[in-house]
């Protein structure tokens, strides 16, 4: 029984990771520029925010999720300003010189961190989560192991999805030179000026 609850919850990662967005975009601009390790760290930071929403959904905590509710338009404001601010960190970066360098541990922490607010930052997920573990409960709030096995689920599946999407990007790492990976920089870093322009468009239209 709860093998199956597992492995539900470990679609349910890998669905609300998959589409690509700009979690995706900078995932992929940085294992382009650090390599996989840098790349998979940041989904890291995606997939712990999943889990911190995914157990807000799988225990029912009302507190919390009336809090994710109430504060939406401010978070959504903060994720559209960092997001504005990273793009424009792309853009003006210069080309760079240690793009074949992998793994630089003094960007470890920050690349987690930095996408895990981001994921934080967008309350409709947790709107997601509430709807999807309320079904696969029953409409009733979980306890004890269960609740534990489906947030454990959903953090796999999403890691599992930032783990195939970096080692994917990094076979072609190395058949980039530094113009190739500039010009992504600066078409990610564009995109991600377009996302932000987005989610200010509809906090201002809310």
């Amino acid at each position: 029984m709860e093998g199956l609850l597992f492995l539900k919850s470990v679609l349910i990662g890998l669905s609300i990771a998959a589409p690509v967005g700009p979690i995706g975009l900078l995932c992929i601009q940085r294992t382009l520029g650090h390599g996989a390790r840098i790349g998979f760290i940041s989904g890291l930071g995606a997939a712990a925010a999943d889990a911190c929403y995914g157990a807000v959904g799988a225990f029912g905590i009302g507190a919390i999720t009336q809090a994710f509710v109430a504060l939406a338009t401010p978070l959504a404001l903060a994720g559209a300003l960092f997001l504005a601010w990273m793009g424009l960190r792309m853009l003006r970066a210069a080309p760079p010189e240690r793009a074949a360098r992998a793994g630089d541990p003094v960007r470890a922490l920050p690349a987690f961190a930095s996408v895990f607010l981001l994921t934080l930052s967008n309350p409709l997920t947790i709107l997601s989560f509430i709807a999807i573990f309320a079904t696969l409960a029953g409409g009733e709030a979980l306890s004890g192991p269960a609740g534990l096995v489906m947030v454990v689920g959903v953090f796999c599946g999403s890691a599992l999805w930032w783990l195939a999407l970096c080692l994917g990007v990094a076979t072609v790492r190395h058949r980039l030179d530094a113009h190739a990976i500039r010009w992504i920089d600066r078409t990610a870093g564009a995109f991600l000026l377009g996302f932000a322009a987005w989610q200010l468009a509809r906090v201002v239209a809310s």
